[in-house]
């Protein structure tokens, strides 16, 4: 059975801190569910706490110009947390944050993250490099939207989702996934129909499942790449020890 410690450290931010840091906000985390659609933060709302997946995926939102239109500017999955505009002084909720996928992990006040961040250097540093590390993939993935066409934007979604996610298959259907793109219906159906008939993915009543994932990176552009490897950098994971195991 897998422990209290070694479920936290599933999320990579609690997995980079000292294991004494560890331990001492460990009492100020709530294991929750991450339940399908559910929103964790409603825009312009208050963020009264900050949520760290130990699994399953959550979508940043942003509104567009068009009437009660958003469109995906960042995933957050075991890799990060959500609740990195308190680290910048704010309280309210810029977008929409929803589950994508659905999980479970942990949930800190947004008063004991702060309290955190002011007593424990390396919380403080750690939450700081995902910072920016969220903002390399909010940049790059604008650039991305505007610069790249849609076979490429939909290779790249699906690989950050697939990053995130235990298994291959995907449960999204073709409106979800264009909803996320900012793009219409049948634009993304062509675009999956072309990554399936290369065989790279396969898609079937609401399930995308990846099956050459190589495939799939050659695909995409060069914007997943650099989002990953940019966050590899910020964050590597440190070596297991020991002391700090199951």
């Amino acid at each position: 059975m897998q422990s209290l410690e070694s479920d936290q450290r599933a999320n990579r931010l609690l997995a980079c801190l000292e294991p004494a840091t560890r331990a001492a906000v460990a009492p100020r985390l709530e294991h929750v569910p991450l339940v399908l659609r559910q929103n964790l933060y409603e825009e312009d709302g208050p963020m009264t706490d900050v949520w760290f997946p130990a699994a399953g995926v959550l979508s940043m939102l942003a509104a567009t110009s068009a009437a009660q239109t958003r469109i995906e500017v960042a995933t957050i999955g075991p890799d990060g947390m959500l609740g990195v505009p308190l680290l910048l002084g704010g309280r309210r909720s810029p977008g929409v944050v929803f589950a994508q996928v659905e999980g479970h992990g942990w949930r800190m006040g947004a008063d004991d993250f702060l309290d955190a961040v002011r007593n424990y250097a390396d919380f403080a540093g750690v939450m700081q490099r995902y910072a920016c590390a969220l903002l390399v993939q909010v940049s790059q993935g604008t650039a991305c939207n505007r610069a790249h066409d849609v076979a490429q934007r939909c290779a790249r979604w699906l690989l950050q989702t697939h990053d995130r996610v235990a298994g291959d298959t995907l449960e999204l259907t073709q409106e979800f996934l264009a909803e996320m793109l900012g793009e219409r219906r049948a634009t993304v159906n062509q675009a999956a129909t072309a990554l399936q008939q290369r065989g790279l993915i396969r898609y079937s009543r609401g399930r995308i499942t990846v099956t050459d994932r190589p495939g799939l990176e050659a695909a995409a552009c060069g914007c997943y790449r650099f989002i990953r490897d940019q966050t590899a950098q910020l964050l590597p994971l440190p070596p297991a020890s020991h002391s700090d195991g199951a």
